[in-house]
């Protein structure tokens, strides 16, 4: 630990430690990263701490996104790299770490975790989102007993449906489309809702926010909010394009992080635990596979890792098809994803939408938009990006001679992290519905 964290240490009590997780919800759509969709509460947030710009995490899904979070392992390690997963025996969650040095642990709104043995939050929760009244009650009772808190406020939104928010604040016919989207009604008038529901999200980290003040929390709270993965509209959510695996981040800590601050390190989900352990005085396990970003955010470095990495596991997804698996790397400019079944076709909740006819159909006359569909569906077995020329990926650049050293030097920093994960490839893909919960009953 540097000098600036033992004093940290030293002079503090045990920080509370509050993250607030959306749910589908594509980073550049937020206001407070350009995005279209107003977030006065994360402006707000972002101006009192730091925003992080290269965020990601693990796996393009809810399930092995949330294992992650919690465990500070990635999903083959933990054994939660389907979607409705649970972790193998032996594995340790962030209660295991945290109510031994004092703190309360709490969950409120969706869980997505399992088993509960493992993740013996307090729960609460109303129609899958905090339940900001057990919130209120929880932040009162820490504060008049003075007992450190460790809360997961877990948004189930803008995840579809998308029936909360104003939609009427949002003209579909104004909207500006993603250059990997196709301009058709259904999209637009689908995206206008999206996008409500995404300041319907914010609301409720502003009522996160507010709590915190009402009970003088918010000087000593490590305050997290995270936008997870990418939206359930095409080329997003389910994939490993940083669309579905990149992430928003805002983290507030008074007197610690700097107001109004950015960060550009690449940075994963698997280093929060560790950041909150470190945070709170509780020494970093080595079995846990990410580091403590309190460096970065003390401002005594603006570099944490040079590659990160994410798995897509398809088998078992709803209306999804019997084995799709892709593995990715990337560092601060290139990414490598490999398909591991390029001969099989993706289909999923994302393929069956009202939205994906239309852009079928249009696909039938305009090249442009057949190959949107075909990135969709059968993309190749290797994709190379350059990410700062490129930020929608829709160049490959894979087998380019002038990238060969680039692309090779990536493919190795894939297959040893795949080694080291005991991640097997397409055999770990096939072996995906032994470590889901209907898998689990099937086989009894």
């Amino acid at each position: 630990m540097s000098t600036s964290l033992i004093a940290i240490a030293l002079l503090s009590a045990p920080p509370n430690l509050v993250l607030v997780i959306a749910d589908d919800c594509t980073k550049g759509d937020l206001g407070v990263y350009g995005g279209q969709a107003a977030t006065p509460n994360l402006d707000r947030l972002a101006a009192e701490g730091m925003t992080f710009n290269a965020c990601f995490q693990a796996a393009p899904m809810c399930s092995p996104t949330r294992h992650n979070l919690y465990t500070g392992l990635y999903p083959v390690r933990s054994g939660a790299y389907p979607n409705h997963t649970f972790v193998r025996p032996g594995v340790k969650s962030v209660v295991r770490y945290l109510r031994p040095a004092g703190y309360r642990l709490a969950l409120s709104g969706k869980r997505h975790v399992n088993p509960q043995s493992v993740f013996d939050f307090e729960y609460s929760g109303r129609n899958n989102n905090p339940d900001m009244e057990a919130v209120d009650r929880l932040m009162a009772e820490c504060a008049a007993s003075d007992t450190p808190l460790c809360l997961f406020a877990c948004s189930n939104e803008p995840h579809t449906p998308w029936d909360k928010g104003d939609a009427s604040a949002y003209d579909p016919a104004s909207l500006t489309l993603p250059p990997t989207w196709v301009d058709t009604p259904r999209t637009r008038s689908d995206y206008a809702k999206y996008l409500a529901e995404v300041t319907y999200f914010d609301s409720q980290v502003g009522r996160v926010a507010e709590l915190l003040d009402k009970h003088g929390l918010a000087g000593d709270t490590l305050f997290v909010i995270l936008s997870e993965q990418g939206s359930s509209f095409p080329l997003a959510k389910w994939t490993l394009y940083d669309a579905g695996i990149g992430s928003g981040m805002i983290v507030r800590w008074p007197g610690r992080v700097e107001a109004g601050s950015e960060s550009d390190a690449l940075v994963e989900y698997v280093d929060i635990l560790p950041t909150f352990l470190e945070a709170a005085g509780v020494a970093v396990p080595d079995v846990l596979e990410g580091r403590s970003l309190l460096p970065v955010l003390t401002g005594e470095t603006d570099c944490h890792k040079e590659h990160v990495y994410a798995i897509q596991t398809s088998r078992g997804i709803n209306d999804g098809p019997d084995h799709y698996g892709r593995r990715s790397v990337r560092d601060a400019r290139y990414k490598l994803i490999h398909n591991l079944s390029p001969e099989a076709t993706f289909r999923g909740a994302v393929t069956t939408q009202p939205l994906f006819a239309e852009w079928r159909a249009a696909a039938e006359t305009d090249p442009r938009t057949a190959m949107l569909v075909e990135k969709v569906t059968s993309p190749p077995e290797w994709e190379l990006f350059d990410t700062r020329a490129d930020p929608f990926e829709l160049t490959n650049l894979a087998g380019s001679p002038e990238l060969a050293s680039v692309e090779a030097g990536l493919r190795d920093k894939l297959a040893a992290w795949m080694k080291s994960q005991g991640d097997e490839g397409h055999a770990t893909e096939m072996r995906a519905l032994e470590r889901m919960r209907r898998g689990r009953r099937k086989r009894r």
